[in-house]
């Protein structure tokens, strides 16, 4: 699913991604179902945009940034488990 984030970091979703989605669901529903279809095509668009704007999603960079504070903190944490261990040991 293609999710940009701008400046503010608020969602915007690409239209034509959300398109996409529902198109490729929709051609699952059989042809002589048509009204089905229709239906589907016209609600699905909206319940995915307004599901995405939901989630709690955050840039690639920021989940890198994170990433990398959480490696830092785990090596520190061995490194103080290491230490208290020897001076447990003395």
């Amino acid at each position: 699913m293609a999710i940009l984030f701008n400046s503010i970091m608020t969602i915007m979703i690409k239209p034509q991604a959300v398109e996409d989605v529902v198109s490729k669901i929709g051609e699952l529903i059989p042809q002589d179902l048509k009204t089905i279809r229709d239906e589907f095509h016209t609600n699905a668009k909206a319940v995915l945009v307004a599901g995405l704007k939901k989630m709690d999603l955050v840039t690639r960079e920021e989940f890198d940034v994170q990433k990398a504070v959480l490696a830092k903190t785990r090596e520190k944490l061995k490194m103080l488990e290491t230490e208290l261990k020897n001076l447990q040991k003395t």
